[in-house]
């Protein structure tokens, strides 16, 4: 596979889980937008509350997401074109590779500053996401390892997603699908057994599998009747006969 194409395809599947969540949560209407940086957006609201008794605590979460709502701007900030300049007022990069450096230097400063807090490890996982789209995998598995096991269901499915996308970026494909099992087996609001399914099937059809991807796309049809995702597994299904 041509490299170009190599990393389309990482960033659409790094993109696939986050975006949808933040759309649950603030209703943004971006058609077929990334999923993933932004899935944790529903989380950084429930950050800003403040449920700690504590005076400190809650000042320390407000900090925290202001800083991680920054972040996330930086991280959704416009691309423009090379060799445009910046418009005044507008934060703007002319690069994802700039964007993504950016971004990340900024969610490891609260990931460092803020660690107990929800929006300091909101913040371990946008690193993570960050250094993946900057094509470092070393540093996005080690930070998306520590937010696949924190003990936020949500905020762990969301890790789990993430790091199978860098699992299969690097041919880890047996570690990504193991993931995705355990996400299929307890799904989140945030990732969806569906959603984990149709990750499986794709890295079934990827190995030339296509048998065990069918398995897949019946149980969706067969679990989901009369749905989007059913419709779906059904057009998959007739593509693979």
């Amino acid at each position: 596979m041509r490299a170009e194409a190599r990393h389309q395809l990482k960033q659409d599947r790094f993109s696939k889980a986050t975006f949808e969540a933040a759309e649950k949560t603030v209703h943004w209407s971006q058609e077929h937008q990334s999923k993933l940086i932004a899935g944790a957006i529903a989380l950084v609201a429930i950050a800003a509350i403040g449920f700690g008794g504590w005076y400190y605590m809650n000042v320390q979460n407000d900090k925290a997401s202001l800083a991680l709502s920054d972040a996330v701007r930086t991280m959704q900030a416009q691309l423009r074109p090379a060799g445009t300049p910046a418009q005044p007022g507008l934060l703007s990069f002319d690069s994802e590779t700039g964007r993504a450096t950016a971004a990340r230097k900024q969610f490891q400063e609260i990931a460092d500053q803020y660690p107990s807090t929800h929006s300091g490890k909101m913040a371990r996982y946008f690193v993570g996401v960050a250094a993946a789209q900057m094509g470092d995998n070393a540093a996005a598995e080690e930070n998306l390892k520590k937010t696949a096991e924190t003990s936020d269901s949500q905020l762990a499915s969301l890790g789990k997603f993430a790091l199978a996308a860098v699992y299969r970026e690097e041919k880890k494909d047996p570690q990504a699908i193991e993931l995705y099992k355990q996400l299929m087996d307890k799904p989140t609001e945030l990732v969806s057994k569906v959603a984990a399914q149709m990750e499986i099937a794709s890295v079934y059809e990827l190995e030339q599998k296509p048998d065990e991807a069918k398995k897949i796309y019946q149980e969706i049809a067969k679990e989901n009747p009369s749905s989007e995702a059913s419709s779906l597994a059904q057009r998959k299904l007739a593509e693979l006969r």
